[in-house]
């Protein structure tokens, strides 16, 4: 699909969504972009609340971005991966200051994508990626079209691809999609994006 043009002054956040199937595609993802990524990546990954995560230790061995579960009032860093905790969501405020919050359920889920591309658009507006991939369920569909709202722009796993289509079917729903392509093709997509107005 054709993209819209990049913001003038360069994209400044990526946000990545996933739940069932997501683990492995996060590793593919994240795998494939360089420590020197020039922009923070917020994930919020569905995970079961009632065990100890080992998520960022499990996706650090898979990536040269330094990986780490978000803290609350942490400010965000190029190269870095910040992952919501179990049972928190996660919020972005401008200038890249995380907030977690324990506010109520949405779709059913905490952490939601929702609740973080929402975040993101009102923080970033055209300065944003989203990304959703593998997962069950709506979540991020509505954080899409928030994003697209404010020009950011929006890349989705291929349905096709997808271990579960649920919620990329949902966000290319929506028709606020830039991009959609199979998991092995996006990090080159959003390294081309991050870095074209940088050189």
């Amino acid at each position: 699909m054709e993209s819209t043009s990049p913001a003038p002054d360069g994209f400044e956040v990526v946000a990545v969504a996933s739940s069932a199937g997501g683990i492995n595609g996060l590793g593919t993802l994240l795998s494939a972009l360089d420590a020197d990524l020039p922009v923070p990546v917020l994930v919020v990954q569905h995970l079961d609340p009632r065990h100890r995560t080992v998520i960022a230790e499990v996706l650090a061995r898979r990536t040269p971005l330094q990986v780490k579960l978000a803290g609350d009032h942490e400010r965000t860093c190029p190269g870095t991966v910040y992952i919501a905790p179990p049972d928190r969501h996660l919020l972005v405020r401008p200038g890249g200051l995380l907030t977690l919050t324990d506010s109520e359920l949405v779709h059913f889920v905490r952490p939601s994508a929702d609740l973080l591309f929402e975040s993101v658009a009102g923080a970033y507006g055209p300065k944003a990626i989203a990304c959703v991939l593998t997962g069950t369920g709506r979540d991020g569909a509505m954080g899409v079209d928030a994003v697209k709202s404010r020009g950011g722009t929006v890349i989705v796993q291929d349905p096709a691809t997808a271990e579960f289509r649920g919620m990329p079917d949902a966000a290319v729903g929506t028709g606020s999609v830039d991009f959609v392509l199979p998991l092995e093709e996006i990090a080159a997509v959003i390294r081309g994006l991050v870095e074209t107005k940088r050189q």
